[in-house]
């Protein structure tokens, strides 16, 4: 493998506590050097990074690859395409896949399927539970010898408190956070929105930020009582934000992620029945939209997270009481964070999209310190305008379609091999 020197970029780790012009060099797939001027390298490619920042490589905790079982909204080759084209470096994947991923077996094939794309690293999630019915124990040690980084049955919250504490404390000692989705479904009933003002007017079922808030207020305590680190997926109401810190002032292990789509939209998006909007949680109301956002430039959030969901265009074309849940986040997602939250620091930036994600993972990456992996994003501000017909993803449904946003990935290296570029895929990285 040869070296690669990433000249002239402004560079952000927060891990080294640096802001500043400098020179990256690449070498036999790790970070060999970060200096002011560096010397390329006999036979080195050159990449010149003037104007953009230079960060680690940006790691999507939250990710549906769809694959096995939906390969007609997703493949872990397309969603790996995805991922790089939107500046990931890496991404992990959950397991509500047919058959779930609870056993070691299905773990091996993820990864098998991901080394064959050669694009973007992928770390599976076990799940929690067999076959994410929230009976029977997934066998959590299998599944961390085998590749799994996290554990949670996403797509379906725990519904049993005594189940999901039994898991914790079996899992106590396994490496790897549980990942809870929060849903009290009884509460949820047949919503397809958010309770409000908004599905009054439509005359539409609508799900109270309640049902969120009891199940993040659970787990949480599940996660003081039991001690096994705990991490609240997709959060969208301002009192979970405020459960939150409550929990951190216990000393309770808890982190947790919000999604573009929560910062940046609310409830207000379902007008005309729009199924691109239906999501789950669903968007909210505007004063949870802002309390989010308040919460990422306070530091209350610790992760952006995509929690990419792909489905078909006739799928999301059905009417929206039967259209699936979620859409396309990969591509858009550096852009509309930084619309969402325009005055973040950049060093706050990374921190939620690279160190972070990195951290509470356990995985590789993170920082560009020497002897790190050579995983780096690129990126800067310039606008472009959301084409979904242009996206590698399978799903082609978003709710920024049509948007213009302030900032988009320029190059993506995995593994010390430049795999996109200027929004065109390359040389894939087989087997970094």
């Amino acid at each position: 493998m040869g070296a690669i020197l990433i000249r002239g970029g402004r560079v952000v780790d927060p891990v080294l506590g640096l802001d500043a012009l400098r020179d990256v060099l690449l070498r036999d797939g790790l970070v060999a050097e970060v200096a002011e001027h560096i010397a390329a390298p006999a036979g080195a490619e050159v990449l010149e990074a003037a104007g953009t920042v230079v960060a680690p490589g940006f790691i999507d905790m939250h990710v549906h690859l769809r694959e096995p079982g939906h390969n007609h909204k997703e493949t872990i080759a397309s969603g790996c395409a995805a991922a790089v084209v939107g500046g990931f470096t890496a991404v992990a994947c959950m397991p509500n896949t047919e058959p779930a991923l609870d056993s070691p077996a299905l773990i091996a094939e993820v990864l098998r399927l991901a080394r064959a794309a050669g694009t973007a690293r992928v770390y599976p999630i076990g799940a929690i539970t067999r076959a994410r019915k929230g009976v029977e124990l997934a066998p959590f040690w299998r599944l961390h010898d085998a590749g799994a980084v996290a554990f949670s049955d996403d797509g379906n919250t725990v519904e049993s408190a005594r189940v999901l504490r039994q898991a914790a404390l079996y899992a106590r000692d396994v490496p790897g956070v549980f990942i809870s989705h929060c849903e009290d479904g009884t509460l949820k009933g047949d919503a397809v929105m958010h309770e409000g003002e908004q599905s009054l007017r439509l005359g539409l079922a609508g799900s109270p930020g309640l049902a969120e808030d009891v199940i993040v207020a659970r787990d949480l305590l599940i996660a003081g009582e039991t001690g096994k680190p705990f991490h609240i997926a997709h959060l969208s109401t301002a009192m979970s934000v405020q459960l939150m810190l409550f929990a951190r002032a216990q000393g309770i292990a808890a982190t947790c992620e919000v999604t573009a789509h929560h910062l940046v939209l609310d409830d207000g998006h379902v007008r005309g029945f729009r199924a691109d909007g239906k999501v789950n949680p669903p968007l909210r109301g505007d004063d949870d939209a802002a309390a989010l956002r308040a919460a990422v430039r306070e530091g209350t959030i610790d992760v952006f997270a995509t929690d990419h969901a792909p489905h078909t265009r006739e799928e999301k074309d059905r009417l929206l009481h039967d259209a699936p849940v979620g859409f396309s986040g990969l591509e858009t997602a550096i852009g509309a964070y930084a619309a969402a939250v325009p005055d973040l620091p950049l060093a706050r930036f990374v921190a939620l999209l690279s160190t972070n994600p990195a951290r509470i993972l356990g995985v590789p990456g993170g920082t560009l310190a020497p002897g790190s992996p050579a995983d780096v994003t690129l990126f800067a501000d310039r606008a472009w305008t959301v084409d979904t017909s242009r996206f590698h993803s399978q799903g082609k449904n978003t709710p920024f379609d049509g948007a213009t946003l302030p900032r988009r990935a320029v190059a993506t290296i995995v593994g010390g091999r430049i795999v996109m570029h200027e929004g065109r895929l390359l040389e894939t990285a087989a087997g970094a």
